[in-house]
């Protein structure tokens, strides 16, 4: 392997990122054009001439050929125009500005959350194999892992927010216009939810990913050496688990952008979440399609970090790249 194998690998993974997102832009598109309704008369509402009617789908390009359409949604994607939203019947972006900035926050508070935890609990179970310690956390987690996020949701209501404890809201109390942090208690339970369920995955495949490297021969050749537990696990077990780990984590994590819908329906969170439930609802086609097309951006650019980061921490990688050649 060659010094310039990481660059190529890497810029070939991001060819790959950017044709996937074409081809969802593609479904996305295709799949819109199948929906019943028309969206000219959405925005003007059913008592709407049909003069009016067909004058607003001259003007919105409605009525030019599907590939002409496609070329310029995606034209006004790339230059951050997602069209009008048939319900405001103003700009898609300002619609979702507030709520993506809420989505994100409710992102990336579980992604602080759970991933220092899962990875701490896997890590542990790894090094007490067989132990009490190993069976209960593996047991948590496969009992976990098996209940959809709305389960976990309700439990979690119930248990603090109505008939137990009654501690928390169980809905969120923003009103419109406000930000959703000025109320951080709000947060509390959605925040819990997306963590319950991405934990589980992430500390399983941490157990089983350091578990086997901890029997491999390196592994066993650094503590006949003597060195201690901690930099025999730091230094030489840990590196070669982060790719793996970082693939099953970022995958979690990308999760929470579909995930995110169901639980911010469940607690009336004003993210991209709910706005793409009122959308369907109002068959608000250009809002429809500019969430889609950023939950799935998310998705692949999520899983192109991950994708990175296990290569530069690969040490078979790094070291044939700063070696120069093999």
């Amino acid at each position: 392997m060659t010094g310039s194998s990481l660059p190529r690998m890497i810029v070939k993974r991001l060819l790959i990122s950017v044709l996937v997102l074409l081809v969802v832009s593609l479904l996305v598109f295709g799949a819109t054009l199948l929906l019943p309704g028309d969206p000219a008369r959405a925005i003007l509402g059913q008592q709407a001439t049909p003069e009016r009617v067909a004058a607003l789908s001259e003007q919105l390009g409605l009525d030019a050929p599907a590939p002409q359409r496609y070329l310029e949604w995606l034209g006004g994607i790339l230059t951050g125009d997602l069209g009008f939203s048939a319900a405001t019947q103003g700009p898609v972006a300002d619609l979702l500005a507030g709520r993506l900035v809420a989505s994100g926050l409710l992102l990336v508070l579980t992604a602080l959350v759970s991933t220092p935890i899962a990875l701490a609990l896997g890590a542990w179970a790894a090094v007490r194999r067989g132990s009490r310690t190993d069976s209960a956390l593996s047991g948590s987690s496969l009992v976990l892992a098996a209940l959809p996020e709305f389960v976990i949701g309700v439990l979690l209501v119930v248990l603090l927010a109505t008939s137990v404890f009654q501690v928390l809201p169980s809905v969120t109390l923003a009103r419109p216009g406000e930000p959703v942090w000025s109320r951080p208690e709000q947060l509390v339970l959605p925040v819990v939810t997306l963590a319950l369920v991405v934990i589980p995955y992430v500390v399983r495949m941490t157990r089983a990913t350091l578990s086997e490297t901890l029997d491999a021969g390196f592994v066993e050749m650094a503590q006949l050496k003597g060195l201690p537990e901690r930099t025999v696990l730091v230094r030489h077990a840990v590196p070669h688990t982060i790719g793996p780990v970082a693939q099953v984590l970022a995958l979690q994590l990308a999760w929470l952008a579909g995930g995110v819908v169901v639980v911010e329906f469940l607690f009336r969170y004003p993210g991209i979440g709910q706005a793409l439930i009122d959308a369907v609802s109002n068959r608000d086609v250009q809002v429809v399609q500019a969430i889609t097309m950023i939950i799935a951006a998310f998705y692949v650019l999520v899983n192109l970090a991950a994708d990175v980061a296990g290569m530069l921490a690969d040490p078979r990688i790094r070291h044939s790249t700063s070696g120069g050649g093999a």
